[in-house]
């Protein structure tokens, strides 16, 4: 099995652990927080597994000294977050919440305190449901929402918390919310869709300007979930197949970023549902877009092995099962070399300032053992394999700059309710206690020695 040589990773390398906030926080309906689509798609029959919601979560709102701890106890540098705009912005735009405010200074505070670099998200998919009642992402008028949300979340936190992630996985808030609707707001319209994408990008560029102009020194990127693409056979047509997929799942969200408008020949296959043919892509959202970012945030799971299948959506592509891989609980294969792949890819393609992985990890089926331990060795072997490929990536000549474990804790994972466990830090969602996992003793070990730059 491949291990993880610490030594092979610069001293200023950062090492992190990561969540959201409607994943984590609970105190849904406290200090002046408004529904959000979650709490709505949760409250819509079907949609979440058993009918759970994200209500109470982690409790983390009200357990944030004892969180801190636990994240300093894993001798993390830095700590990746998320802001909810529903405590911020209740009405989406206008008055902001001060009780929501002094939630998030208090978390990056103590962070500070413990010696820990504070990382927040300004959009982890929680958008006001007022919002989404005046048009959702589908509407120009929510990025712009964002942007004044951005404006008031920057100027409070930026003279402390200077590494700011504008949007979290705009593939996610686009596609599965308003594709085929398995994620809020459950709308199932393509176009729709595209239409969300294309504001969600120009809500990035608008995040980076407010970041720009409140935080001294700010670190800005946006966080794309991306996977390497391969085709499933060695012919013409799976190869085929293999670009249109790059094309939806990556190249449209990289391409513009990066300045270089969206890819024509995904236009061309959108025909009718692309922003361009909705004449949503008005004069300056481009350059907007491009906006000059610090680093390419990437949350990294698996790969996607695709096969031609003429009329199957509108890709014409299936997904293929590979024989003889590993699977995490979630389906998903356990690829790390495609990690590798992927951060080569992009410094040659994108040529980012720097790079981190901003999430990888796998969900299993864990318990509690006699001993009091979560012996969750296939996790454990996920993140070593996992962390080795990105040394392999740093020493191919991608600019990795670091890495957030995902997650932190259990927490609600959308769709799947609380079936689904992520964390390194097993959660006891009755009695909300709190067990680090295998996988997190380890995770802990691990930087003890990356820190001292001794080898596994």
């Amino acid at each position: 099995m491949t291990q993880p040589n610490p030594a092979r990773f610069p001293a200023r390398f950062t090492w992190g652990v990561a969540t959201s906030s409607y994943q984590i926080e609970g105190a849904a309906h406290e200090d002046g927080r408004s529904p959000s689509i979650w709490d709505t798609f949760c409250a819509t029959p079907g949609k979440v597994l058993n009918g759970e919601n994200g209500d109470v979560a982690c409790d983390h709102y009200h357990r944030l000294d004892r969180d801190l701890d636990l994240i300093a106890s894993l001798g993390v540098s830095a700590y990746r977050f998320s802001v909810a705009w529903p405590r911020i912005v209740p009405d989406g735009r206008g008055a902001t919440n001060r009780a929501g405010l002094d939630f998030y200074s208090r978390l990056v505070d103590g962070l500070l305190a413990r010696g820990i670099t504070p990382w927040p998200t300004l959009y982890h998919w929680d958008l006001p449901q007022v919002l989404q009642d005046r048009g959702g992402w589908p509407a120009r008028d929510t990025a712009h929402a964002f942007g004044d949300y951005a404006e008031v979340v920057t100027a409070e936190l930026g003279d402390r918390a200077k590494h700011w992630i504008t949007i979290n996985e705009p593939w996610c808030a686009a596609f599965l919310g308003y594709g085929n609707g398995v994620h809020a707001p459950g709308h199932t319209d393509l176009a729709g869709s595209f239409a969300a994408s294309h504001h969600l990008l120009l809500a990035h560029g608008l995040g980076v300007q407010a970041v720009r102009a409140n935080v001294p020194g700010a670190q800005v990127g946006i966080t794309l979930n991306l996977a390497g693409t391969y085709p499933a056979g060695d012919n013409d047509a799976d190869r085929a197949a293999a670009h249109r997929q790059d094309g939806f799942a990556n190249r449209w969200y990289l391409d513009p970023v990066f300045g270089r408008g969206y890819p024509q020949d995904f236009v061309e296959l959108l025909g009718a549902t692309s922003p361009q043919a909705q004449e949503l892509v008005l004069p300056g959202d481009l350059e907007t877009i491009a906006a000059p970012t610090d680093f390419l945030g990437v949350n990294m799971y698996s790969r996607s092995v695709v096969e031609a299948a003429p009329g199957e959506g509108f890709l014409g592509l299936r997904q293929v099962h590979v024989a003889g891989s590993e699977y995490t609980g979630f389906g998903w294969e356990v690829a790390p070399q495609s990690l590798t792949d992927l951060m080569l890819r992009l410094q040659k393609d994108y040529n980012p300032a720097a790079l981190y992985i901003t999430e990888n990890g796998a969900t299993y089926p864990d318990t509690i053992s006699n001993d009091g331990t979560v012996h969750d060795g296939a996790r454990t072997r996920y993140f070593q394999q996992h962390i080795a490929a990105v040394g392999d990536a740093l020493a191919g000549g991608a600019k990795m700059a670091g890495y957030f474990a995902w997650s932190l804790m259990d927490n609600f994972e959308w769709a799947e309710g609380y079936d689904k466990r992520f964390g390194i830090v097993h959660v006891d969602f009755e009695t909300q206690a709190r067990t680090l996992k295998q996988s997190g003793q380890w995770y802990r070990d691990f930087l003890v020695r990356a820190q001292e730059g001794q080898p596994a």
